[in-house]
This record gives C-alpha cells, sequence and structure tokens, in this order.
C-alpha cells in the first residue's frame, strides 16, 4: 500500500528568501519527526532550481504546480514534463481547482496533462 501523501504549494508566492526560509523550516521539522508519508514541496516556476538545490538530500521531494501535455512546441508560457524532470520534480499539480475556474480547463485537457505526466 502507498504511504499517504502531503504536498504543499506556494501558488505565486514566496520570493527567493521566502523560499529558502519555508524549505529550511520544512527540513528542520521533518528531519526532527521522519514523516510517515511522502512529503512533496511545489514552488513558483521561477524558483525550481532554488528548491531543488535546498532540498537535495532531505526526505522532501519536488513537485511543479502545472504542466503542459505536449512534449515540446510553441506553447510560449507552458512547461513540458521534460523540463520538469530536469529541473528535478517528481511531482505535479494537475487538475487544480483554480486552474479550472479561473483559466477554463477541462476534465479532457487535465486527462491529456495527467496521460503525459505518467508517461513521464
Amino acid at each position: 500500500m502507498r504511504k499517504p501523501l502531503v504536498a504543499g504549494n506556494a501558488k505565486m508566492n514566496l520570493t527567493r528568501p521566502g523560499l529558502l526560509a519555508v524549505l529550511d523550516a520544512l527540513k528542520r521539522d521533518i528531519g526532527l519527526n521522519p514523516p510517515e508519508c511522502e512529503v512533496v514541496y511545489c514552488p513558483p516556476f521561477v524558483w525550481l532550481a532554488e528548491a531543488a538545490a535546498a532540498l537535495s538530500g532531505s526526505r522532501i521531494d519536488l513537485g511543479a504546480q502545472n504542466m503542459h501535455w505536449e512534449a515540446s512546441g510553441a506553447f510560449t508560457g507552458e512547461i513540458s514534463s521534460g523540463l520538469l524532470r530536469e529541473a528535478g520534480c517528481r511531482y505535479v499539480i494537475l487538475g487544480h481547482s483554480e486552474r479550472r475556474t479561473l483559466f477554463g480547463e477541462t476534465d479532457a485537457g487535465v486527462r491529456r496533462k495527467a496521460e503525459a505526466a505518467l508517461s513521464a
């Protein structure tokens, strides 16, 4: 049976110092109390490299907040599963309610993203 998963989503918040402070606190707290679940942190895309470096060697995995279903192409502002994996991400949030209500994502679109993520 798979362990429960707990993920933190920074959304469109946190400066670099704020991100590093959050990650330091998470690493300190989780290091003291080994989790009975998988722990994932999903920073804004701009901080993926910083977060990957800060989380290296910790019990916290890196995740992304969204992903496009195509592997590459002319999709300005989007990001592919391959780019996320290269950045160190093992997880991605797909089908978030805000993406659906504010950006009109549909079940069909989320399915395409989920299939691409699982293939990666």
